[in-house]
């Protein structure tokens, strides 16, 4: 006898044999009491809402995983890889160039730059999510969900921008920044601040939990070097908790898990450390696919794979550059030119991958799908209202995934840093109205950490499928496609006149 489990009803199979005619009356028994069980369970209480889990990695790079580079760097990102070839694997996902930017995004369905996000938080600037913003947490909630989020967040740190403020039931092993903060009290102790300063600066860089809707954070222990070995079980230790407990309860859920790998600093536990072969940077790596596959499991343990969309995608490119000799074997953005910060290819095309069995059709696609767009296909594959009073520059690739149509809605995307526009990609063509070179004593350093050149009136031109390092400019060649390229900024431009964007936070110019 086998016992499947369906969101409908109990179903029994008994080998063939008519179990009401049969001669085994505790078969007919059970089947009975199956059915009846299944016929007192409130129609409300019979899950039909898919769950959806959304797994966040950080500044891991096109080029990172196994599935992507077929290996090359020798070591094998097994329960990741399985994940892609169980679902939909995407070679044209594309971010915005950093980690708040993509973060909301993502949240929101809009460009970064329309909530004033569009630069990665640092401690101590005044950009933060605002309550106005409709996030993914409300529009699940809007549809009868239980929500929650783990890890990582960074949107900010005041009241109204924490997830428990922005649709999330609760927040576990949370911390408002990234983590770097786990070496902060290390380097002021190295440059002799006083210590009363220290403990002042580093209170926000904690690890927090929030148990209720607009609850008040509660810090369980620093974010130091000892705990970023540990953090990324921790987190998904929790997740698993909230699955079980949820799954238990029959209540369609929807959770986020902003994982903490690979940004640096990558130390790891005894048990993942010397395990890649190149270095920390692989050895957290497999660290972060250990741990995706322990809640991959829970999935299937709790017999709700069928019943649940996985999403599992970076934020951005890779880093490139630090300063730490222990992570010289940084991350690969693959064939692509580009990282963290700079809004080339590198930079904002990165892994992503979708699973849904039985809905989403397993494979390899190379159609263009954005950050952006998760935000209203889920709306429609849930029945949640995407707003509509305010822009939202994600488009709906349900009926796409789906199987109904052949080609993604999406053909172009344009890259803020800060206020500025600085690329825009349509179709297989990339536009630069700026050049982003690296800073003198650190010429490797193209994101963040570079400047950014004025053209003359015309802008740089790639094709990246001829030339996915961006080394020849094809202006001279594809100028008929201009006119895309002003095209697409002027729809947006269009927009503004309605709903202008939230100021962008800048620390090199003042004079707004």
């Amino acid at each position: 006898m086998t016992l499947k489990r369906s969101s409908d009803l109990v179903l029994i199979r008994i080998g063939g044999v008519d179990p009401m005619r049969g001669k085994n009356s505790l078969m007919a028994v059970g089947l009975t009491t199956a059915l009846t069980f299944a016929a007192l369970v409130p129609a409300e209480a019979q899950q039909t809402k898919p769950n959806v889990v959304i797994m966040l990695a950080d500044n891991l790079g096109y080029g990172d995983l196994s599935a992507y580079n077929d290996g090359i760097r020798g070591y094998e990102t097994e329960r990741l890889d399985k994940l892609a070839s169980e679902g939909l694997r995407f070679t044209q996902f594309l971010v915005e160039p950093g980690c708040t930017p993509s973060r909301a995004a993502l949240q929101t369905g809009r460009y970064s730059v329309r909530s004033g996000l569009s630069l990665v938080i640092a401690p101590g600037t005044p950009a933060t999510l605002q309550a106005e913003e409709i996030t993914l947490g409300e529009l699940f909630k809007s549809a009868d969900y239980s929500t929650a989020y783990f890890g990582k967040w960074h949107l900010g740190p005041e009241p109204q921008s924490l997830p428990t403020a922005q649709g999330y039931d609760e927040w576990r092993i949370g911390f408002y920044g990234t983590s770097d903060v786990s070496q902060y009290r290390k380097e002021m102790t190295r440059n002799r601040m006083p210590e009363p300063m220290i403990d002042a600066i580093t209170a926000n860089y904690s690890i927090f939990e929030v148990t209720e809707p607009g609850g008040k954070p509660r810090i369980l222990r620093p974010y130091d070097l000892e705990y970023r070995k540990r953090i990324e079980g921790h987190i998904a230790s929790e997740a698993i908790r909230y699955i079980n407990s949820k799954s238990t309860a029959g209540e369609p859920f929807f959770i986020q898990i902003g994982w903490t790998r690979p940004h640096f600093p990558n130390l790891v536990t005894e048990e993942f450390a010397d395990k890649s072969g190149i270095g920390r940077y692989g050895d957290s790596l497999l660290d972060h696919d250990h741990q995706v596959g322990r809640v991959l499991d829970a999935l299937e343990e709790l017999g709700i794979v069928n019943d649940t969309i996985v999403v599992w995608i970076s934020d951005n490119g890779p880093t490139r550059t630090t300063a730490n000799i222990e992570e010289l074997n940084m991350g690969s953005a693959g064939p692509f030119s580009g990282e963290l910060g700079d809004g080339k290819e590198g930079s904002i095309r990165t892994a992503g991958m979708i699973r849904w069995p039985g809905k989403i059709e397993p494979g390899v696609s190379n159609e263009m799908i954005a950050i952006h767009d998760f935000f209203p296909t889920l709306a429609k594959i849930i029945g949640a209202k995407v707003p509509d009073d305010r822009p939202i520059d994600g488009v709906d690739q349900s009926n796409w995934l789906l199987g109904g149509q052949q080609k993604s809605n999406r053909d172009s995307l344009i890259t803020f840093v800060g206020d500025r526009i600085v690329a825009v990609r349509w179709k297989q063509f990339r536009f630069y109205p700026v050049s982003f070179t690296p800073q003198p004593t650190n010429p490797r350093m193209m994101g963040y950490g570079s400047s950014m050149l004025e053209h003359a009136g015309y802008p740089n031109m790639f094709n990246i499928e001829e030339d996915p390092r961006e080394e020849r400019p094809v202006l001279d060649t594809g100028i008929w496609s201009v006119g895309q390229y002003l095209r697409i900024i002027g729809e947006y431009q269009a927009t503004l006149k309605k709903d202008p964007n939230a100021p962008a936070f800048s620390m090199t110019d003042f004079r707004k």
